[in-house]
């Protein structure tokens, strides 16, 4: 706005400030609709379901979610959904995310998300699409444990791997780099250690704190930001929904928040392309796949050349493409600009990566076509005869034992959820 608003600016705050006192807000916020299809301990893989306007087609779309952060970062909000503009594409796309951390989840470290929740996410998803490819995408943390998940089980069904924000040198990290001979002189027994020791992990508040003085600046001026933009509806539902993103932080477990602690800001291990981990050691260069890189501009959590860092490192991969675009942590992923700038460069790659949809032969139309054509000729002369040699039997009203299930009573189902068993009412 204006320091002098013109009239158009006047009237577009006005009905800004009216829609937020009626409606709460100018962010639609609904979530894209989807059906579980299968869960574990700290994981729930979930499919999207398909756009009713476009046709689901193409190898499918695994999202990794980042360890403390809500799975919303993918499904932000209309307009600014990654998962939105994927399905509304006709893509394939899945999800895992982990639920609720407790106390009781203390003693999980990083082993089971690289050796049990990411590797059967994409075995579930390839299953679920019919055998297809996986393209992996993880944000942040999520696209850490896909790294050294691929680099780790060479084997599972991946057709591409991209990571957006995702720290690897963390001595590039201009928050962490000052602290980091202070936290080496405590050598484990400084305040911090002992204190998620304590509580089991790091607690949601604690998480929440971290991630918004990342941002220091925008926290100081954002009451002015809001002043400024008051007639701006778009930046104004962008708020809405970042905090929304915020207020919905998970904390830590304990065991997994220490190995992040001393082996990534103290010790800076992935720097050096591998990484220890129970009675191996998993080498990034033992990653076949191509991979994609994204650096954002502005990223305080997770700098450009702290990302960039992992490039000389992926010397197995197949192919390697390193992106800057626009935006910070949050914002490169799913920021207004992203759907002109990363949301474009993703579709290129997976389209370069995905593999072709299997296409009949002309000759076998045909025959597929001449089968079915005497199999209805058979079947009209089947009835016929027996229309003429029995007579016509009272039909009831009501359904056979032969019918097929209603959606979601499938009683071989290995997974259920509300959101299918809803849809046969």
């Amino acid at each position: 706005m204006d320091l002098i608003p013109k009239p158009d600016q006047v009237v577009s705050a006005a009905s800004n400030v009216a829609h937020k006192m009626l409606y709460g807000g100018l962010a639609d916020l609904r979530p894209m609709p989807r059906t579980l299809i299968d869960d574990g301990t700290l994981r729930e893989v979930y499919h999207y379901r398909p756009s009713g306007t476009v046709k689901e087609t193409g190898d499918p779309v695994l999202l990794v979610t980042p360890l403390a952060a809500p799975a919303i970062c993918y499904d932000l909000r209309r307009g600014c959904s990654l998962v939105e503009h994927f399905v509304t594409g006709g893509r394939p796309t899945y999800l895992v995310e982990y639920g609720e951390v407790s106390f009781r989840n203390r003693n999980l470290g990083m082993e089971h998300w690289i050796d049990e929740v990411v590797p059967t996410a994409i075995r579930e998803v390839s299953a679920h699409a019919g055998g297809r490819p996986v393209h992996v995408i993880g944000w942040s943390l999520g696209g850490l444990f896909s790294l050294l998940t691929a680099a780790d089980q060479p084997d599972l069904p991946i057709a591409s791997l991209t990571t957006a924000g995702s720290p690897i040198d963390v001595s590039l990290v201009p928050l962490v780099a000052p602290l980091r001979p202070l936290l080496n002189w405590f050598n484990g027994r400084g305040p911090l250690t002992k204190g998620y020791r304590m509580l089991g992990g790091a607690p949601k508040p604690v998480v929440k704190w971290a991630f918004q003085m990342s941002s220091f600046q925008k926290l100081v001026t954002k009451p002015l930001a809001l002043a400024s933009h008051i007639d701006d509806a778009e930046f104004l539902a962008q708020i809405e929904a970042v905090d929304r993103f915020t207020d919905n932080m998970i904390a830590y477990p304990g065991r997994t928040f220490g190995q992040l602690y001393h082996r990534f800001a103290k010790g800076n291990q992935l720097a050096t392309g591998e990484f220890e981990l129970d009675d191996r050691i998993i080498r990034l260069g033992e990653i076949k796949v191509p991979v994609l890189v994204f650096g954002g501009s502005t990223d305080g959590i997770a700098p450009v050349p702290a990302v960039k860092a992992v490039v000389p490192l992926l010397t197995g991969s197949s192919e390697v493409r390193f992106e800057i675009v626009p935006g910070g942590h949050l914002g490169m992923l799913t920021g207004r600009a992203a759907r002109h700038t990363t949301w474009v460069v993703m579709d290129e790659w997976i389209s370069q990566w995905s593999t072709a949809d299997p296409e009949p032969a002309p000759v076998k139309k045909a025959v597929k076509k001449a089968a079915k054509k005497a199999a209805a000729k058979t079947t009209k002369k089947a009835v016929k005869k027996t229309a003429t040699q029995q007579p016509a039997k009272k039909t009831t009203r009501g359904t056979s034992s032969s019918t097929a299930s209603a959606i979601g009573t499938n009683p071989t189902r290995r997974h259920t959820s509300s959101a299918s068993r809803a849809l046969k009412k």
